[in-house]
């Protein structure tokens, strides 16, 4: 007979093992599709087309900002359930900091006692 604690290592290790094989399973097939290249193509295509642009306009003697040629599509993906995440994250990172500076806090007064 298992003891409990051992249970519950065996239960915690097959979880991470299972969320280890989907997340490889995911980036294999991501990478297998082509997502990654194609990504990069498109930054690519777009820094061509705009070093071009450049170039016509440095031959035609116009006033260059290089505001001009930078991409500004900033796309908000925001809503309820990502906001949401975003606080219960934000809420986990504060708890997590606030309980590592208060155990290093009593380490250290222990230690220079």
């Amino acid at each position: 007979m298992e003891s409990k604690p051992r249970k519950y290592a065996t239960k915690v290790f097959r979880y991470l093992l299972v969320l280890s094989f989907i997340a490889f399973l995911t980036l294999y097939l991501s990478e297998s599709a082509g997502y990654y290249e194609y990504a990069n193509r498109e930054k690519n295509i777009l820094t061509e087309k705009q070093i071009k642009e450049f170039e016509k306009d440095v031959k035609d003697g116009k006033d260059i900002k290089i505001e001009d040629y930078i991409e500004k599509t900033k796309i908000d993906y925001g809503n309820k359930a990502s906001d949401m995440g975003k606080y219960v994250s934000n809420t986990i990172n504060d708890g997590v900091k606030k309980g590592i500076e208060e155990f290093f806090g009593l380490l250290n007064s222990v230690i220079e006692e």
